[in-house]
């Protein structure tokens, strides 16, 4: 499948597979073992962020702010691999580990077109947090029971676990659907951020079970790597973000 945006014309594989994903994951743990250094940077300033906002919300007695932020880390995760991506695209290209270069890819080809989609990104999880927040609001308010474990248990608090797990679920479909190949390919190619979000959801729609299961698979270890304080993200994050170098890799072409 192609599409033709700018006179680009990126060639998507609609042919993935689950061994493929395999693949991706064998080679991410690959290249972090091979440079681990790099990996735990990027993780620590993700893992940080967490254990900040536990403590903060915890300590002031918000914990549906810590449980909304939590549900959507997830959102995050894709541009804080964005380091990851430029190590795999040197170690694929058998290139020199420079740290100015790494770290210089947070800023893409200098055409500020990957600084528009970290912002995107920031204002979507923004706005996940703030309809998570409205949603408890809204159910407490109903129920008349506080905000404690007892409304939680109720059925009313189950409820609104349910609303706020199906509206979560569609936010991150949407993020998911076009960051996916979109963020690896603006580390990897001079293209504009919304021919990278075209290849991406042209991507998921030529691959689609495949990729949804990459996603729920993303989602499910990520969720175990935040429950031991968020220390299990050190090595989740980069493995997966280096994985979907890899994944991208073998579905997106272009010339």
């Amino acid at each position: 499948m192609d599409t033709d945006v700018g006179g680009i014309r990126p060639t998507v594989a609609s042919d993935l597979k689950v061994s493929d994903l395999v693949s991706a994951l064998a080679a991410g743990w690959r290249d972090f073992a091979a440079r681990p250094v790099f990996g735990l940077f990027f993780a620590s300033f993700y893992v940080a962020i967490g254990v900040t906002l536990y403590y903060l919300f915890m300590v002031s007695g918000q914990a549906r702010w810590l449980i909304a932020s939590i549900a959507g880390f997830p959102l995050l995760a894709p541009f804080a691999a964005v380091g990851l991506y430029e190590v795999s695209r040197r170690r694929e290209l058998g290139m020199a580990m420079d740290w100015g270069a790494i770290l210089g890819a947070m800023r893409g080809h200098g055409d500020q077109q990957l600084l528009l989609m970290g912002g995107f990104i920031f204002v979507g999880f923004s706005f996940w947090v703030i309809i998570a927040h409205m949603i408890f609001a809204i159910f407490v308010a109903s129920a008349g029971l506080g905000e404690g474990m007892e409304f939680l248990r109720s059925g009313t608090g189950l409820t609104m676990l349910a609303v706020g797990g199906a509206v979560g679920a569609i936010i991150a479909y949407l993020f998911y659907a076009i960051t996916v190949m979109s963020l690896p390919m603006l580390v990897d190619r001079d293209v504009d951020f919304i021919t990278a979000i075209i290849t991406s959801v042209a991507a998921l729609r030529a691959n689609t079970g495949v990729l949804l299961l990459w996603a729920l698979f993303i989602a499910l270890v990520l969720f175990v790597a935040i429950l031991p304080l968020f220390l299990g993200l050190l090595v989740a994050l980069p493995v997966l973000g280096h994985a979907t170098w890899h994944l991208y890799r073998r579905t997106v072409s272009t010339p």
